[in-house]
């Protein structure tokens, strides 16, 4: 999901992964070999990890953006909020929110999130699914970051995920694109939460973050269901529901803009 992995988010993530055994550093392959048996002890098939990790390398570009992202500059909320809720994204919203109307009041009905919060969040992690919602590897980005030992646990955990998305059947391995940090789709999830938020809402028997309207707006709302959102009541700053919606995003400027699009669009 957008923030592009804010530091506090993925030790939180973190505390809450299984531990895996691969060392981090060293040969690639070697590490990419022990990878393979945790693969595989997770369910994953031995053609998948075949096809998946065959000739892969490291991806320089994906540790220089993860050295980058440590010192990224802090923008208050009236800056941010004014650079990401335009008119323009307004009134697209406003147009999708007709649009996929019947959709949308499903998505209430069975999550309890409000539509104008789900489309708040669909526009700005992608301009709708217009935006650029990854063309890398997600394989390739997250073996790249759980080589690294900086965060290795977290990022091979996301690693095993990724290779579950592509063995349930979901996304083929050569669609599984995805941004600097292997976020995916259209609400930039990351694998695990790919794997345990998505929700095949089309009815196809697949769970497609990158093209499937219904798939991402209900599995949007699914993560904040299951993590405790409570329907009908408000969700702006200090209240139950804006602490729910740290575990779609730890900071708190990129929740008060979630809030104030939303805000927006119920105008």
């Amino acid at each position: 999901m957008i923030v592009r992995l804010a530091a506090s988010l993925l030790t939180l993530i973190t505390l809450t992964l299984p531990a895996y055994a691969a060392k981090c550093g060293g040969d690639f392959n070697a590490f990419l070999g022990q990878m393979a048996r945790e693969a595989q002890a997770a369910g994953v098939s031995q053609s998948v990890i075949n096809q998946a990790f065959a000739g892969l390398t490291p991806d320089p570009e994906v540790m220089a953006f993860d050295r980058r992202q440590r010192y990224t500059f802090r923008k208050s909320f009236e800056e941010y909020a004014r650079t990401r809720v335009i008119p323009a994204r307004i009134k697209r919203a406003k147009a999708l929110m007709v649009r996929h109307a019947n959709l949308l009041a499903r998505v209430e009905q069975r999550f309890g999130v409000p539509k104008e919060l789900i489309m708040a969040i669909w526009t700005l992690e992608s301009d709708n699914g217009g935006g650029d919602i990854g063309k890398m590897s997600v394989v390739r980005t997250i073996a790249t970051l759980a080589h690294d030992c900086r965060r290795t646990e977290l990022f091979q955990g996301e690693l095993i995920a990724a290779l579950q998305i592509v063995q349930r059947g979901d996304l083929p391995l050569s669609d599984l694109k995805g941004a600097f940090a292997g976020e995916i789709g259209q609400t930039q999830f990351l694998p695990s939460s790919y794997v345990k938020y998505g929700v095949d809402f089309d009815g196809n028997g697949h769970v497609d973050l990158r093209r499937s309207v219904p798939d991402v707006l209900a599995s949007t709302a699914n993560l904040l269901k299951v993590n405790g959102w409570r329907p009908g009541q408000p969700f702006g700053e200090g209240t139950e529901n804006f602490q729910v919606m740290r575990e779609w995003n730890r900071s708190e400027i990129y929740r008060k803009t979630m809030a104030y699009f939303a805000e927006k669009l119920m105008e």
